[in-house]
């Protein structure tokens, strides 16, 4: 009986030390900068940080199409329109992307959508805002998008082959993205009184919210450390923050509309902008699902889905009988 015991513990002394070593190749890997690909052995909270990570941000580029959707029929010109509409159709592929990406990680596209709809999955806290005016969707293009630039292009260099791939078309056309939202507050900022009040008005709305879009402060994130490890993430939330208010400020000063911010300052020892105090108390209630929008939010993204199904089942079903001529072909080919 002694002797049972001593040779299992040895096997889980043994499968132990073997794991040890898995993990510690796997480091040596990451530290070395060489990709991590889909087939690679990787740790299972590896695998589950990359999968909340890329499937919130392919939930976030999908219901980021609802608040610009909502100035489509609507938008000033043909020009405007078409401009839109093109970003809109970008945003849909960027989740695409995404979804692609996170499904080489053994979860099924269908399985991320179900946990969006049941909001077991999260999302950018920055869609859960209406727009109510056009300036809107030129704040959204300058500080949104260039909010998730910051964010983005360090994730080019993200250790899992598959997302840093897709970052990189994706940094692509979101780059066009923020220019696009720029030029349109430049319009209204240089228009008549009533449309440069309309441009600041935006401006007031979003800032904050923006700020927030980084995610919880260095001291309040759980993730930051471990991710940062593995080289998922190559700046914390603080240092991102900084850099887009860095970037920020000054494109605001050029347009002549004011940050608001009465505490807003420039720190000449460290070179950089500092912000008053953001008001976590609202991001974490809108995070959790109290923010203006997040009930509708979910629930055109549920109607749209269910709408749809008819498209995905004869899509489905096209791709069988394309299969099934194919392999009558080849049989006949024999």
């Amino acid at each position: 009986m002694y002797t049972q015991a001593l040779s299992v513990e040895n096997q889980t002394d043994q499968c132990a030390s073997e794991e040890q070593e898995k993990l510690r190749r796997f480091q040596g890997r990451i530290d070395g900068e060489n990709r991590i690909e889909a087939m690679d052995w990787m740790p299972e909270a590896y695998r589950r940080t990359l999968v909340r990570q890329i499937s919130q941000h392919a939930h976030s580029e999908i219901i980021g199409m609802q608040p610009e959707g909502n100035w489509l029929t609507r938008a000033p010109s043909l020009k405007r329109k078409l401009q839109l509409l093109a970003k809109i159709q970008d945003e849909a592929g960027h989740g695409l992307y995404l979804y692609s990406a996170a499904e080489t990680l053994g979860v099924s596209r269908e399985e991320l959508i179900d946990q969006l709809h049941a909001q077991k999955a999260k999302y950018s806290s920055i869609f859960n805002y209406p727009t109510l005016t056009w300036a809107d969707i030129g704040a959204i293009g300058w500080l949104v998008d260039g909010a998730a630039i910051m964010n983005q292009i360090p994730l080019c260099r993200c250790s899992y082959g598959p997302y840093a791939r897709a970052m990189v078309l994706i940094c692509k056309e979101e780059s066009f993205h923020q220019r696009q939202g720029y030029e349109i507050m430049m319009t209204l900022a240089r228009g008549s009184p009533e449309q440069r009040e309309m441009a600041q008005e935006s401006l007031n709305r979003w800032w904050w919210p923006c700020l927030m879009m980084f995610g919880p402060s260095d001291r309040d994130s759980q993730h930051s450390d471990q991710s940062t490890q593995w080289k998922i993430k190559r700046f914390s939330n603080d240092e991102l923050r900084q850099k887009f208010i860095d970037a920020t400020v000054p494109q605001a000063h050029f347009l002549d509309l004011t940050i608001p911010d009465p505490d807003l300052k420039f720190d000449e020892p460290t070179k950089h902008w500092q912000t008053g105090p953001i008001d976590w108390d609202e991001f974490w209630r809108v995070v959790k699902g109290e923010g203006p929008c997040n009930r509708q939010r979910i629930a055109a993204k549920r109607k749209a889905h269910e709408e749809g199904a008819w498209v995905r089942e004869a899509a489905m079903a096209h791709a069988q009988k394309r299969r099934e001529r194919a392999a009558a072909a080849k049989v006949a080919a024999e």
